[in-house]
């Protein structure tokens, strides 16, 4: 094996704003995630590397710490540095997730059970902020052998996107090998990568389509889409939701919120994406001694237990597959991309 100070890809950049010891690091991380330099393989000395790259031996020293802060590698008193001796499908794994919510953390912990306990999985929120997570990635980028993405953006009129230019531009990147995108479009990313995803238009539209018989006994259905929020929920929703209602001929109306004091003037149901509408939806139907499932019909965006429990009908992605299938591909060394199962559970509030 041709010692890792000889490989061209450990550059270092004098006018980079970047310390010399981080882009040692980096170029030797590249070379140890992408298995040119071995597990195991003792790594150049303290002076061998400062004489190959033309740096300090203190620069040298903070190079390998920074490798061992890593876990990437180990040092043996007397002897040297070493590379973490793992078995061989250990991995290191970056799962962002765009918000905090129930549902994305069990795709989060059906994929770290997937993928068992050799593979540590280090999750990072990052709040559908373009540039939160722009500048995270680009201080982890050589530290993880997989970067697994959800992508849900805000964009200048605090409007969802599934990705912002400079989003896409920082993505194509990112080595197609290492990269997984997780419940949005996949699109708009070139290249041949792993992809699990969610199609919000067309699964709506079934969803809802499978509730025909029920949806028919009101006379009217209202989306409660919050277009503009923290996290903005995907515009393809609504697109799905008027194709149903138009080639049903439903009656319907679109609402950026649950707004107190509702007025139910008819028999209508409502389908709420966020879980504080779908609590305030529940309490003013009960104030007003109204049936749930009977007077107004309610119809919830991704299943909880909470909701199950509750008998609330919902239309839902199969979160838990998601992670599996996230998982098993990664474990099996495939690139593909595949549709996430999604399911309309039928209960009580319809």
């Amino acid at each position: 094996m041709i010692p890792p100070t000889e490989h061209s890809e450990i550059k270092i950049e004098s006018n980079s704003s970047i310390p010399k010891y981080i882009q040692v690091a980096n170029g030797l991380a590249d070379e140890i995630l992408s298995g040119k330099i071995e597990k195991g393989h003792r790594l150049p000395s303290i002076n061998e590397l400062s004489k190959a790259k033309s740096i300090s031996r203190d620069t040298a020293e903070k190079a390998y710490k920074e490798l061992r802060d890593r876990n990437l590698a180990f040092s043996v008193m007397g002897v040297g540095n070493f590379v973490i001796m793992d078995d061989e499908k250990s991995k290191n794994i970056l799962f962002l997730i765009n918000k905090p919510c129930t549902y994305k953390m069990e795709v989060y912990d059906s994929f770290v059970t997937t993928m068992g306990n050799d593979v540590h999985v280090d999750m990072h929120l990052y709040y559908n902020d373009e540039q939160l997570f722009i500048e995270f990635m680009k201080k982890n980028i050589h530290n993880y052998n997989y970067f697994v993405i959800m992508p849900h953006f805000r964009n200048a009129q605090e409007g969802h996107v599934n990705y912002t230019p400079n989003v896409i531009n920082f993505i194509e990147n990112i080595p197609k090998e290492k990269l997984v995108i997780l419940d949005n479009s996949c699109e708009e990313i070139t290249g041949d990568f792993t992809a699990v995803y969610q199609d919000f238009k067309s699964d709506i539209f079934n969803a809802l389509k499978e509730g025909i018989k029920k949806l028919k006994k009101y006379k009217k259905i209202i989306f409660v889409h919050p277009e503009k929020a923290a996290f903005p929920a995907p515009g393809s929703l609504v697109d799905g939701f008027l194709e149903f209602c138009n080639s049903y001929n439903f009656e319907y109306e679109i609402t950026e919120k649950v707004y107190d004091g509702l007025e139910f003037k008819t028999k209508e149901a409502y389908i709420t994406i966020e879980d504080h509408d779908l609590v305030n939806l529940i309490q003013q139907i009960k104030e007003k001694k109204l049936k749930i499932g009977k007077d107004v019909g309610v119809i919830s965006y991704n299943e909880t237990p909470l909701k199950a429990l509750l008998d609330i009908t919902v239309m839902s992605t199969d979160f838990k597959a998601m992670g599996q299938k996230a998982g098993n591909l990664i474990l099996s060394r495939k690139q593909e991309i595949s549709k996430n199962p999604f399911r309309y559970i039928e209960r009580s509030s319809l």
